[in-house]
């Protein structure tokens, strides 16, 4: 039985580990440590609005900047109930190292706001975006902080974002990535992150010398960037035996129509009930412990534990989500020998969607979609190949080789720069 570490890390403190560890590697000295560990800004606002009723409301919100030594800061906002500093912090940090991994011109930066937006009506919720953007309108910009959605927003929140700011200072789209397309949004950022997924899966195996075709593949969450990988997993002739959301997990040992379970995902609201297919609740079977080649955590942190990493079956595992596995979960599936690709390369698509969108609106220019996809590809090879080199030449897994890329980058950024 794996034994969970009694020693309270926080997430912070975890990316900070990793830093650290990848420091060792490189020779980095104390004071650029401090410099990496460290995060520039970190404001926190209060959020007055009226609600329905007439009565005031005050919720909190955040945005943190962690490092811009590579280009202006670049990092999500979510909405949700258990949103706080520590975490806001952590994600802005992943975001300095996914950045510098994929080698895009961007720093790391992130925010939030503790709130459950399913409680909030469309006018409430607007309201709040609002209050948001002008109460940290001094940190951001096009050159200087774009904001992308991340979980608990969508196009439309971006869109109110970019309207906001733009009252302020004139029409801006790059403000915000990941804006609805009739506002200069593009239609690959939706699937980017999904994308790059399976793109990423197909170079790992074919760098080891097997083929994605006929391979069994498990996502487990289906949201955004669980439904797009699986669907572009299927597209690329992997086999997707299951599914799964947090109401249940739809299965068929002879592969899922993706395409088709999307519809119905769509058309129904659920995966219950989706034809020739097995479907069962949450406590009658974990989908994580399914027999398969491929799994793709999707939805939320720490989902493989010391409590069930023993019933993992999977021989990749491609980290779909923020942090799915928690360090003692990593440290057992690396001695056993699971392949995991890490969420700071794994999932780096959608910033590097986020750079392609950004791009085009500072150029006023569109991209064709084969263009994109083709660039996309690019970029996560190119991501793959970098950490490839790093864990050969140390002797190092993905996660800890990617931690090594993402900080020498940095690292060289900030010294060329005379800190």
């Amino acid at each position: 039985m794996i034994q969970p570490n009694p020693t309270k890390v926080t997430p912070f403190g975890a990316v900070n580990a990793s830093v650290n560890r990848a420091a060792d590697l490189l020779g980095i000295k104390e004071n650029y440590r401090r410099l990496l560990t460290t995060c520039w800004r970190e404001t926190k606002v209060s959020l007055p609005i009226t609600d329905d009723k007439g009565e005031l409301r005050v919720y909190e919100g955040y945005r943190v900047q962690h490092n811009g030594v590579r280009g202006p800061y670049k990092g999500g906002v979510r909405y949700h109930p258990e949103v706080d500093l520590d975490e806001v912090k952590s994600l802005a940090s992943l975001m300095t190292w996914k950045c510098a991994i994929v080698n895009i011109p961007f720093g790391g930066a992130k925010g939030g706001i503790c709130v459950d937006p399913a409680k909030l009506s469309e006018r409430e919720l607007q309201a709040l975006t609002r209050r948001f953007v002008n109460s940290i309108k001094t940190m951001i910009g096009p050159y200087k902080d774009i904001m992308a959605p991340d979980m608990g927003t969508n196009p439309k929140v971006m869109g109110w974002m970019m309207d906001a700011y733009g009252q302020l200072n004139g029409y801006s789209p790059a403000i915000v990535t990941g804006k609805p397309v009739t506002l200069e949004g593009t239609p690959d950022r939706l699937d980017a992150t999904g994308l790059g997924v399976a793109m990423i899966t197909r170079r790992v195996m074919e760098a080891r010398k097997e083929f994605l075709s006929g391979k069994t593949v498990v996502v487990q969450g289906f949201g955004n960037v669980g439904s797009f990988a699986a669907l572009h997993l299927h597209r690329m002739s992997a086999k997707v035996i299951a599914v799964s959301d947090v109401n249940g997990t739809v299965f068929d040992k002879d592969g899922l129509d993706v395409e088709k379970l999307m519809a119905y995902l769509e058309a129904k609201k659920t995966l219950a009930g989706f034809p020739h297919a097995e479907f069962a609740l949450p406590g009658e079977l974990n989908a994580l412990g399914l027999e398969c080649d491929i799994l793709v955590p999707a939805a939320l942190g720490h989902v493989i534990h010391a409590g069930n990493v023993e019933a993992v079956k999977a021989r990749y595992i491609i980290e779909g989500a923020n942090g799915p596995i928690t360090p003692e979960a990593d440290d057992y599936l690396n001695r056993k020998g699971v392949i995991i690709v890490p969420d700071i390369m794994a999932n780096a698509g959608g910033v590097v969607g986020s750079y392609f969108e950004w791009c085009q609106n500072i150029q006023m220019h569109h991209w064709e979609r084969s263009e994109s996809k083709l660039e996309l590809d690019k970029f996560m090879s190119a991501a793959l190949a970098g950490v490839s080199q790093a864990a050969n030449k140390y002797g190092i897994n993905y996660r800890e080789a990617a931690f090594v890329v993402g900080v020498d980058r940095v690292y060289q950024a900030a010294a060329a720069r005379g800190h």
